[in-house]
């Protein structure tokens, strides 16, 4: 009987192995099939630049890209611009995530607050955001806070909503069984209903990396006076479109670098939920 039961689960640790084999392959196939299509549109870009096929003046091409990066590079600029507008996206990243958790929670812990502000939510969530940037630098100036504030606008209803459906479809059946045996509503909520709505936390936590963004650059068409909302308006006013599209780069990269930080962060509590 021991012989056979170590048969059978040495059988299974290398089918184990191999499915871990294949999943491992499949990713580096997926990898490097994302990098050879950067790699040829980048390529394809600067082509059709050269022959004229695009107009340079508008898209600029790859090779002026990078001479503007290495000559801001050489004098700092960049890393200044960067910083201001990757330190504002966190901030509201995190306090629109933050509050519109404990709003959420909120709305959960009273039914009738929840009745008096559902038509205030869905009206919020129907209004273009955009739209509150004059009243945040009237009531906040046109400083980084009204900039923030933007991020946070953005960012904020969204989460209220998806993170408060999501405790709204936890199985009721589990809530009775925990009120069953004398748990209070804060018990039940920290105990069954938060942690069974920890992946659409997550999920909008990626959302919200997209919108926070959005909102930082929103805010600083508006009123900065440096980040990378600001190069991209001074780059379309001197007609130096080649600022722009470097600005553009490099807020691609820096939201995909977010992204996959809280693409980490899941994986790394699904495997602790899992455990």
């Amino acid at each position: 009987m021991k012989i056979a039961d170590w048969l059978t689960k040495g059988a299974q640790s290398e089918e184990h192995g191999r499915y871990l084999k294949a999943l491992r392959l499949e990713q580096l196939k997926v990898l490097a099939t994302q990098i050879v299509l950067l790699v040829f549109l980048l390529i394809a870009w600067e082509v059709s630049a050269r022959y004229g096929i695009v107009d340079t003046f508008i898209f600029s091409q790859p090779t002026r890209v990078w001479q503007l990066i290495l000559e801001r590079a050489a004098d700092g600029s960049i890393y200044h611009h960067t910083w201001i507008t990757l330190v504002e996206t966190i901030i509201g990243f995190c306090l629109g995530t933050l509050f519109g958790t404990l709003l959420a929670i909120l709305i959960w812990a009273s039914p009738f607050f929840a009745r008096v502000l559902d038509p205030y939510l869905v009206v919020l969530n129907s209004m273009p955001k955009v739209a509150l940037g004059p009243f945040f630098i009237v009531t906040l100036g046109t400083g980084h806070l009204s900039i923030i504030a933007m991020a946070v606008a953005i960012a904020l209803i969204i989460t209220t909503i998806v993170v408060y459906g999501s405790f709204q479809e936890v199985d009721p059946n589990y809530l009775k069984l925990t009120q069953t045996w004398g748990a209070t509503r804060w018990q039940s909520f920290r105990k069954v209903v938060l942690p069974a709505s920890v992946p659409s936390i997550i999920s909008t936590l990626k959302v919200n990396v997209g919108l926070s963004w959005v909102g930082v650059i929103v805010g600083e068409f508006l009123v900065a006076k440096a980040g990378l909302g600001y190069l991209i308006i001074y780059g379309f006013q001197v007609f130096n479109l080649t600022l722009v599209m470097t600005s553009l780069l490099i807020i691609s990269l820096a939201a995909t670098v977010m992204y996959q930080a809280v693409a980490f962060l899941e994986k790394k509590l699904m495997q602790n939920r899992r455990i």
